[in-house]
C-alpha cells in the first residue's frame, strides 16, 4: 500500500474537522467528494451557489434527476427538507456571512493563508474568478483540498503566491495526500501526518518554511 491519503481519505478526514450543523459549502474537485463522509451522529447542511440548500450525496446513475446538478455540474441528491432559491439570493447567503465552513480546491496556497485557485495567469486560462471570491470572503471558516504538489512535483503550499490571487489571509486549514496543515501567525504547521508519511518528506514538499505537529 502507497503511503499517504487518496483523494476520497483526504475528503473524509475533512469532514471529520467539520462541525455538527454546520451550513457547508464544497468547492469543484476533490472537494466534491466531502458529501460522502459525514461522520456518523453528525448533520450537515450542504450548500450549492447555482441555488439549493439540502444537497445530498452523488447519486448512482440509475438514480440520476436531471434537474439536480450542483454548480460544478455534477449530479447530486436532495435531501428531505431541501430548498431550491435563485442564484442571487444563494450570493447573499454567502455575502452575508451564513455559511460556516467552504472546502475549495487550490493551486497554490500562502504561507499567510492567500489562496490563489481559479487561473494560472497564462494566456488561455480561466477568463473570471467566478464565485471562489465571495465564497473566501463571505464564509466563515475556508479549508482546503489539494494534492501538496502538482503533477510536476511543484509545492503547491508555498511562501507566496504567484498565480493570480483569490482571496487574502482567509485560508485556515489545508489537507493533502500527504498531512492536515493549519495556516498560523507563524507560518505552516502540520497537524497530523497520513499513514507511511514522513515530517520530512512534507517539508521537503513544501515551498516554504514548516513546523512539526506540537
Amino acid at each position: 500500500m502507497s503511503a499517504g491519503w487518496t483523494r476520497e481519505q483526504m475528503a473524509a478526514r475533512a469532514a471529520q474537522d467539520i462541525p455538527d450543523g454546520s451550513y457547508v459549502n464544497l468547492g469543484i474537485g476533490i472537494p466534491e467528494l466531502v458529501a460522502k463522509f459525514v461522520p456518523e451522529g453528525r448533520e450537515f447542511i450542504y450548500h450549492t451557489e447555482n441555488g439549493m440548500l439540502g444537497m445530498g450525496p452523488p447519486p448512482s446513475e440509475d438514480e440520476r434527476d436531471l434537474d439536480l446538478m450542483n454548480a460544478g455540474k455534477k449530479y447530486v441528491t436532495a435531501l428531505p427538507g431541501a430548498a431550491y432559491f435563485h442564484h442571487a439570493d444563494s450570493f447573499s447567503m454567502i455575502r452575508g456571512g451564513h455559511i460556516d465552513v467552504c472546502v475549495l480546491g487550490t493551486m497554490q496556497v500562502a504561507a499567510n493563508g492567500d489562496i490563489a485557485n481559479w487561473s494560472t495567469g497564462e494566456p488561455g486560462a480561466i477568463p473570471a474568478v467566478g464565485g471562489a471570491m465571495d465564497l473566501v470572503q463571505g464564509v466563515k471558516n475556508i479549508y482546503v483540498i489539494t494534492q501538496h504538489t502538482t503533477k510536476t512535483g511543484e509545492p503547491k503550499l508555498v511562501e507566496r503566491c504567484s498565480y493570480p490571487l483569490t482571496g487574502l489571509g482567509v485560508v485556515s486549514r489545508i489537507y493533502t495526500d500527504l498531512a492536515v496543515v493549519d495556516v498560523t501567525a507563524r507560518g505552516f504547521r502540520v497537524i497530523e501526518l497520513a499513514p507511511g508519511v514522513t515530517f520530512e518528506e512534507v517539508e521537503r514538499k513544501t515551498g516554504a518554511p514548516i513546523m512539526p505537529a506540537e
